[in-house]
């Protein structure tokens, strides 16, 4: 069985079995100010935020700690507490929890077989940050110094002008002296903070083969250990993970930023269950945010608060493109299809998505395997089972300390293929930037691709950025990989038809730019390095999938096309944060270029993706982005 399908499926099943004995602490929302209706909202706020989600609830945590400012939130989701939030170990499944996330079926993907993907979100207070796999991974400096150069060369969007905000954003604790003695782990506290309510730990428990498959990655020429996991540097490392050591729940947006000062202050209110429809303008001035009912499917129960300052939006990389095209701001044309009148004709808003392919190379069985306890006896061996939760309920240690896993390498192009690499990144570089991107896609928009697709070659060539990530399960199986910076472009848009209460129509447009092919192509042959010519080799590795004998270059793309998923729950660049000139929805300020008093804070303001995960760059995003609302007159 492929790992992938094993890991969602049959994984997520026993995951909650072993839930049904884990009695986490819990809190209780009796202390809480939550709203219970529209009854109880003042007239008006100085900020209106759309989203109480991993951005927005930092920001608002921001803006109201001083008491100067009145701030609402609006969320869909509710509070949600249970174990399905709270639970570290597994780390994933609150993903399959249909009642924690919104899940809404993309359109079809030629590229994929027309296979249609499921878009999925958290849908609760705190956000995707209270059902993610919790792994803490910061990207390159290359990253982040890119999204400024898109502006120039003076811009304070930068490895240095962010990792101040990397600090705040999260509350580092190092792993215990024994795991770093016998695994070899490497950290440096100068990368992190230790004031925020947002905790980055280590679990207290590692697999044993998890030592040789590190130490594999170093027979593999090119592949560097870097001082720490947030060094803004390629290679192998270990990495801590979103969970609070206290307590060994998860930690995430809602506990840190909302349980310990919601209550507290009266400037700051919260209302559940709402879905937001628009924004009303005030001539060019955002003024009043539109809202009925989660369950609503008409106006019926429309309700609407003024922003005296500025509406923030945080709705996240799916939805705040969905709000911006129902209240006037986006590509023109379908906005008159949608039979919404235009009130910015912004073709960016909804162009450039970005999302990074999962499931894109073989997977391998160790038929010799000294290496007990591994992931799967938590997993597959009841008695087991019964010690580690045995264990966990006496002091919180142990195999349940682990979340989705806390090590794999971030591997360059050059070392993934050093015989292609720079015949790859040539061929990108000569396309037609218009070639791959849809039919009829506006001027500015595709300088504004131009300019990635130059950035993204220096990548390519580039031995401090990453285009690979091999994450370790710990386990008899491995194969596990996500392809971090893809050139293909999506769209995401409203329903013409139902513009405001029909999902937005999500398409990734997987594959549509053929160098993600012949990347991806790659990751086979690299794969079968790290198992078949390294020290694993001792345990007998057997391929799994595709198989030995699928070795034609024509029967490795059909296997991919067949099982690649396009998505790793990391959208981002719906309302990306580039000049007008190259297709940017908001400026160097996160606000919306022409209109006055509307800002977004999320992961679809960045431009393209870092070559990590999004977690820990979407906090740091969002206290940036707070320091920049409060900097405001």
């Amino acid at each position: 069985m492929a790992l992938t399908k094993f890991l969602i499926g049959t994984v997520g099943l026993i995951l909650l079995r072993i839930c049904d004995a884990y009695n986490p602490t819990t809190r209780s929302i009796s202390h809480s100010t939550i709203l219970p209706g529209t009854h109880d909202l003042l007239p008006e706020y100085d900020y209106v935020v759309i989203g109480g989600g991993t951005s927005g609830l930092t920001v608002a945590d921001r803006l109201t700690e001083n008491g100067k400012y009145s701030v609402l939130v609006l969320e869909r989701g509710v509070f949600q507490n249970t174990t399905s939030v709270t639970l570290v170990a597994g780390g994933f499944w609150g993903l399959i929890d249909p009642t924690l996330t919104f899940n809404i079926s993309s359109a079809p993907q030629e590229g994929l077989n027309n296979r249609r993907i499921s878009v999925i979100g958290g849908i609760l207070l705190g956000g995707s940050s209270g059902v993610n796999g919790m792994q803490v991974v910061r990207g390159q400096k290359e990253d982040y110094d890119r999204w400024g150069a898109y502006f120039g060369n003076k811009s304070d969007w930068s490895w240095d002008g962010l990792l101040p905000y990397f600090r705040k954003a999260w509350n580092f604790h190092p792993p215990r002296p024994e795991l770093v003695d016998q695994f070899g782990i490497k950290y440096d506290s100068q990368y992190w903070g230790n004031t925020s309510h947002i905790h980055a730990s280590f679990p207290t428990f590692s697999w044993p083969v998890l030592e040789i498959e590190m130490a594999a990655f170093g027979d593999i020429p090119g592949v560097k250990y870097p001082s720490d996991s947030g060094a803004g540097e390629t290679g192998a490392y270990w990495h801590p993970a979103s969970v609070d050591p206290a307590t060994v729940l998860r930690s995430f947006a809602r506990p840190g930023h909302w349980d310990e000062v919601e209550h507290k202050r009266s400037n700051y209110h919260t209302l559940t269950g709402q879905k937001v429809l628009n924004i009303k303008f005030q001539g060019r001035r955002a003024r009043d945010v539109v809202f009925v009912p989660a369950s609503a499917t008409d106006r019926s129960r429309a309700y609407s608060v003024r922003a005296k300052k500025e509406v923030i939006l945080a709705a996240g990389s799916i939805h705040t493109p969905q709000i911006l095209q129902a209240s006037g701001i986006g590509p023109e044309k379908l906005l008159r299809d949608a039979g919404i009148a235009p009130v910015v004709d912004a073709p960016g808003v909804g162009s450039n998505f970005q999302d990074q392919p999962f499931t894109v190379a073989p997977s391998f069985n160790f038929s010799s395997f000294p290496y007990h306890p591994d992931f799967y006896d938590l997993l597959l061996n009841q008695t087991f089972i019964a010690e580690a939760q045995a264990q966990f309920d006496i002091d919180r240690t142990g195999p349940m300390s682990i979340a989705s896993g806390n090590c794999g390498s971030w591997i360059p192009l050059q070392v993934v293929t050093p015989r292609l690499w720079s015949a790859i990144a040539k061929r990108y570089e000569e396309q037609d930037p218009a070639a791959y991107l849809p039919k009829g896609t506006h001027k500015t928009v595709v300088a504004g691709y131009k300019a990635q697709q130059k950035a993204l070659v220096k990548s390519m060539r580039s031995k401090d950025s990453a285009a690979l990530n091999f994450f370790l399960r710990g386990g008899y199986e491995e194969g596990s990989i996500v392809y971090l910076h893809p050139t293909s472009r999506g769209t995401v848009h409203v329903n013409r038809t139902d513009p405001f209460f029909s999902p937005p129509v999500v398409d990734y447009r997987a594959l549509s730019n053929p160098t993600d092919l012949e990347v991806l192509l790659e990751f086979t042959p690299f794969t079968r390095k790290y198992f078949l010519e390294t020290r694993l080799k001792s345990l007998d590795p057997i391929e799994l999938a595709p198989g030995a004998d699928v070795t034609a270059p024509e029967d490795i793309e059909a296997w991919l096309r067949s099982v690649m998923v396009p998505s790793s729950f990391h959208p981002i660049g719906t309302a990306a944060m580039l000049p007008q000139s190259l297709g940017g929805v908001v400026d160097q300020n996160l606000l919306v270029y022409g209109v006055e008093g509307l800002s977004v804070v999320d992961a679809s303001i960045m431009p393209d993706l870092p070559g990590s995960y999004t977690q820990q760059t979407v906090y740091a995003v969002a206290e940036k982005a707070a320091d920049l609302i409060k900097s405001r007159r």
